[in-house]
């Protein structure tokens, strides 16, 4: 299910279902916000958006009611997410979703947000955005290349991706041709979804992932693990090509170590691109979680969003 694409002069909502949004430094709130003014949208904010409690966070039903609004106020055209966090996995068995189902709009965020993001492509076939928060609008690197991808995945019909000046190419790992169903986002939370049902299934999937150091020196081996862990719980059988993001310099997550982590894990005849432009660094690209994607990994790649 596809949600009606933005058009100039159109309501975006921002909400608060990870961290509050209080938490988001003026400077970068004031940015952001005439970032996408200047735009030519108009800007408004959850009523629950500003909470605040001891985890940089607010209650369950504030953040449900919030969502619930957003999708339901026939104003509003696309719902952003605040910023990231911890917690959005809290509030997936509360949500109404057949409310989202009725009122399909397009939703993006990333980070936290991907548990929020696949389980309502879970629930309802509403294809999500792995992308941009509102915060994201804040932040200068590459920041006509932030946006352009942005409004590019939800205002036209077709993508091709190309590497930004600070990616400058992507990878290829592994050679191949696919096409398939995006599911991913950030590994260890879309793995907090694992055995409920709130876990995307597609028959042809291919895999968009990265991820952000919070284990320090262990990193490495927390992310191959939930890699593994990842594909066990699909088979590998239905995985058609894997994309992976790029990582802060602190991951030392290079070309050789991603090697080294599939090498035993996929087959050999799948397409692996590694160095995209998205994760928890800038600048980065805008996805559909259950949108298609064309990949050919060869001498000259090409990378097609074919339906969002």
């Amino acid at each position: 299910m596809l949600a009606p694409k933005l058009n100039q002069g159109d309501e975006i909502r921002v909400i608060a279902p990870s961290r509050s949004l209080a938490i988001v430094r003026d400077e970068i709130f004031n940015k952001a916000l005439r970032c996408l003014e200047q735009q030519g949208f108009y800007i408004s904010f959850s009523i629950h958006s500003r909470e605040i409690d001891d985890y940089n966070s607010s209650s369950v039903q504030s953040r449900v009611e919030d969502i619930h609004e957003a999708f339901l106020d026939s104003n509003v055209k696309v719902i952003l997410t605040a910023i990231g966090g911890f917690n959005v996995n809290q509030i997936l068995e509360n949500i109404d979703y057949e409310i989202i189902r009725q009122h399909p709009k397009i939703l993006c965020g990333y980070s936290d947000i991907t548990a929020l993001l696949n389980a309502i492509y879970a629930k309802t076939g509403l294809i999500t955005y792995h992308g941009a928060h509102f915060s994201t609008f804040g932040f200068e690197t590459e920041q006509e290349y932030t946006q352009k991808a942005f409004f590019d995945c939800v205002m036209n019909e077709g993508l091709t991706l190309k590497p930004s000046q600070t990616a400058k190419e992507y990878t290829i790992i592994q050679q191949g041709v696919c096409e398939g169903t995006i599911i991913g986002g950030n590994l260890c939370t879309l793995n907090l979804l694992q055995g409920t049902q709130f876990m995307p299934q597609a028959d042809d999937i291919v895999l968009f992932l990265e991820d952000d150091n919070i284990m320090g020196d262990y990193f490495i081996y927390e992310f191959d693990r939930n890699f593994q862990s990842l594909l066990q719980a699909y088979g590998k059988e239905k995985i058609k090509g894997v994309v992976f993001g790029r990582f802060d310099d602190n991951c030392n997550m290079s070309v050789d170590v991603i090697k080294r982590i599939i090498s035993d894990k996929l087959p050999k005849n799948i397409p692996v691109m590694f160095g995209v432009d998205f994760g928890h660094v800038f600048p980065m690209i805008t996805f559909p979680i259950g949108g298609r994607v064309r990949m050919e990994a060869s001498t000259k790649p090409i990378f097609e969003i074919i339906n969002h």
